[in-house]
């Protein structure tokens, strides 16, 4: 066993949930009381929190609940917030090593999964990943977005795919009282969407929305949503799914609903259609102006094949929601089809070898499925590797390991950094925004406001 007369110091990149967990999973470790735990977080945006910020929807105040957990890790001594730096521009691998036994990676996905098919590309034809960037006020995004098709798809059957098609059939005032800043409540009072469609391949036992998400739907006042019977087909393979488990069971439960009840005759109509595969996005003129899908039916496993029977719908806008993906991070070995940094249970492989002290966890890890909740695990694993390599003296040996150091080092820079502290300061101000407005609080979108709002440590020089 190693012994060193000093806290571990780790530094992670990436300051939301999975990175938070992987902090609080070392805080409650044996070694974070002998010989101690000091962490930095490092986040690329002035502002904490990471998916829930900017990648939950803003009507959804029971999952930004997490967010009160999360707060008292970051609230416990051991750990420090550095917001603003950009791992590979503001700082280096190099670097962060000069200062630190371990460095974890958990900087997530933020970017869209490709979708291979003929007219993706055309005007009209969106990634729902930039769409929730926009709408979730991420200042790295355009602060505009064209909502002028009255006839919209989502393609993919997963809780973020019906985000989108909510958003897109709510009203603007809908979206009111939630944290939603000034220039996206703008853009949504301008949406002409009346129909939204959300199209997936396989049945009702095979979609991928949790229950609460696809229950949702119903409780406002403007959407109606519309299955048809045709679409309530199941097989062995289905049925087994559904016995297995329960939130299947109550999804398919959801959608049997749906498909038998009265029409209420709701101005703004969202279909979910199943066993319809997008083959084609139709275009003219460079815009898209349709979408050609592919019947499906059941093999018997609970997969589907094509049937040949193809249909034409008529639309003027299509988002893709079939996945996130990660970036690659400068100086990290990188999975460009898997999307992931190459991992044994956590600990980073480059050329077969384990980087020494090197970690990631999260979606980057292992890519982006599951609920945030569910990083929580991949934190717990990707700890106990770091814990057991600091117990065979395999971490990397920082060449300055004070908190002084880090603080020298980044004064250094020209990037503003922001902090804890900061963060408080910025939470502030938001909540001074909205109880203006009578809302809980007003999300600022750009990033010298929030830097400003923020009192960095450094002011940026002019």
């Amino acid at each position: 066993m190693t012994e060193q007369n000093r806290p571990l110091r780790v530094a992670i990149v990436g300051a939301g949930p999975a990175g938070i967990y992987a902090a609080d999973a070392l805080m409650k470790s044996d070694e974070a009381k002998d010989p101690g735990v000091s962490i930095d977080l490092f986040e690329k945006m002035p502002a904490p929190f990471g998916l829930i910020r900017y990648g939950v929807a803003p009507d959804h105040p029971r999952i930004k609940g997490i967010i009160t957990a999360l707060h008292k890790v970051l609230d416990k001594p051991q750990v420090r917030l550095l917001g603003n730096l950009d791992f590979g521009k503001d700082f280096s691998l190099a670097e962060v090593r000069k200062h630190y036994d371990a460095v974890i990676f958990s900087t997530g996905a933020v970017a869209d999964r490709n979708l291979d098919i003929p007219g993706i590309d055309l005007d009209g034809s969106y990634g729902a990943a930039e769409f929730v960037a926009w709408y979730d006020g991420h200042p790295d995004f355009s602060r505009e977005w064209p909502l002028e098709a009255e006839k919209v798809a989502v393609l993919g059957v997963g809780n973020v795919g019906l985000d989108v098609a909510r958003v897109l059939a709510k009203t603007a005032d809908e979206l009111l009282p939630t944290e939603i800043p000034p220039n996206v409540y703008e853009g949504l009072k301008q949406n002409k969407a009346t129909e939204v469609h959300v199209f997936g391949r396989r049945g009702p036992a095979q979609v991928k929305f949790t229950p609460l998400e696809l229950k949702e739907l119903d409780h406002s006042q403007t959407i109606e949503v519309v299955v048809s019977p045709e679409d309530i087909e199941y097989d062995e393979g289905s049925a087994k799914a559904r016995r297995e488990s329960k939130i299947t069971d109550q999804v398919a439960v959801i959608l049997e609903n749906y498909a038998i009840r009265e029409p209420n005759n709701r101005p703004h109509k969202l279909f979910i259609h199943l066993f319809e595969s997008p083959v084609e996005i139709l275009g003219e003129d460079g815009k898209v102006v349709g979408l050609r899908t592919e019947r499906t039916e059941l093999d018997g496993t609970g997969n589907v094949k094509g049937t040949g029977k193809f249909t034409d719908w008529e639309l003027g806008a299509v988002y893709r929601a079939v996945g996130y993906l990660s970036n690659d991070l400068p100086e990290i070995p990188f999975d460009d089809q898997a999307g992931v940094i190459p991992n044994e249970a956590g600990r980073v492989i480059d050329a077969g070898e384990h980087i020494p002290g090197v970690y990631t966890t999260g979606w980057i890890k292992r890519g982006p499925v599951g609920l945030i909740g569910h990083t929580k695990g991949d934190a717990n694993e990707t700890i106990a590797c770091l814990l057991e390599d600091f117990h065979a003296g395999k971490l990397n040996q920082p060449a300055d390991p004070s908190l002084e150091g880090v603080t020298n080092w980044l004064d250094d820079h020209e990037t503003p950094y922001t902090t804890w502290d900061g963060w408080y300061r910025l939470d502030e101000h938001e909540r001074s925004l909205g109880e203006a407005e009578g809302r809980e609080r007003v999300k600022v979108v750009e990033r010298d406001d929030m830097l400003a709002a923020s009192e960095p440590s450094k002011v940026q020089p002019s």
